[in-house]
């Protein structure tokens, strides 16, 4: 969306009322209602591109798109935190357990049921899958081609999967290492 001719409409007493802007070729009269698409089309250009407004960004315009833009980098780095924290599809992802309260409490030896020095139940303790394991996907994958009499034959190439994963994750690695210092302050807050 293109927006010009961007400014604050001041009511008689001089506070800002609303916001008249061209937006693609329209003069519109636009309500400061974040409930309002335009308005916050508006927020939005001005946090990616404030040269909107001339030199100078307006108060409480300035606040509203540097919230916005932290907001948005705030997701994006959350979403490029998780996409990296899930397993690599080409190494697969090992089993992991660990030891948790069964259904029985122990007894001792003359058959009394067991406490700890708190008086809580002891119970027997069993291993439980908290991860399971996924497979390594397969390197490559046959993939059939035709040649220019239309006979088909089969190249072996980098597994879909493989690929995509790897795109992922430099892209999510890209996001994080642009991501501003005060967003991953708030980010691990």
């Amino acid at each position: 969306m293109t927006i010009t001719n961007i400014q604050y409409i001041l009511d008689f007493d001089g506070s800002n009322n609303g916001i008249q802007a061209t937006m693609d070729g329209q003069e519109v009269l636009v309500p400061l209602d974040l409930a309002n698409r335009h308005y916050v089309e508006i927020i939005s250009a001005t946090a990616e591109d404030n040269s909107i407004w001339g030199d100078t960004v307006p108060e409480p315009m300035a606040t509203l798109a540097a919230e916005y833009l932290f907001a948005q980098q705030l997701t994006a780095y959350t979403t490029a935190t998780a996409r990296l924290a899930q397993y690599i599809v080409a190494d697969g992802r090992a089993e992991v357990t660990e030891m948790q309260d069964g259904p029985n409490q122990l007894t001792d030896s003359d058959g009394l049921l067991q406490f700890d020095s708190d008086g809580s139940p002891i119970y027997e303790q069993v291993e439980v899958i908290t991860v399971t394991a996924v497979d390594p996907v397969a390197a490559t994958v046959d993939q059939t081609n035709y040649n220019s009499d239309d006979v088909p034959f089969t190249v072996q190439v980098e597994n879909p999967l493989i690929t995509k994963d790897n795109e992922e994750r430099v892209a999510a690695q890209a996001t994080i290492d642009a991501t501003p210092q005060p967003v991953i302050d708030e980010y691990n807050s």
